[in-house]
């Protein structure tokens, strides 16, 4: 039995950012790594110069040495009714919702979608991107360092 979803990878890039990320079920603000090939990405989380946290999402995602559905992250960590790949758009600063209600600001874009399971809004520009849905006490906020 072979196991590459949460093997060593090598990155095409790698970024020192900001992470925060508050749900029912994680609290984190502080330095993060943002690595990434075309097919997959790492997010290392540190807390005092520590590892606290090691998120890699390729096909499915692992947190540390446990891996799940894309579906069943967002179900346990997130929200049930985000599509799959929400987190990953996210880190990577790519539209989510397959870019329904984007409007193209000076810096970015902004998302804003509302429906009976969420109230979010989400906003990208060059130095930050900001997710929040207040229907279900989630905050995302990837923010660059300098």
């Amino acid at each position: 039995m072979l196991f590459t979803a949460c093997s060593t990878k090598r990155y095409e890039q790698s970024d020192t950012k900001i992470v925060t990320i508050k749900s029912p079920k994680i609290k984190f603000s502080d330095i993060g790594y943002v690595r990434h090939t075309k097919s997959a990405i790492e997010l290392e989380l540190f807390i005092a110069g520590h590892v606290f946290q090691k998120i890699y999402i390729d096909g499915r995602i692992c947190l540390s040495n446990a891996c799940m559905s894309k579906r069943s992250f967002n179900a346990e960590y997130l929200n049930k009714n985000y599509p799959e790949n929400i987190l990953q758009n996210i880190i990577l600063a790519r539209a989510i919702y397959s870019g329904k209600n984007r409007e193209k600001t000076d810096a970015g874009f902004v998302q804003k979608i509302q429906n009976k399971d969420v109230d979010i809004t989400y906003r990208v520009t060059s130095q930050e991107s900001f997710f929040k849905d207040r229907k279900n006490h989630i905050l995302i906020k990837i923010r660059e360092t300098h």
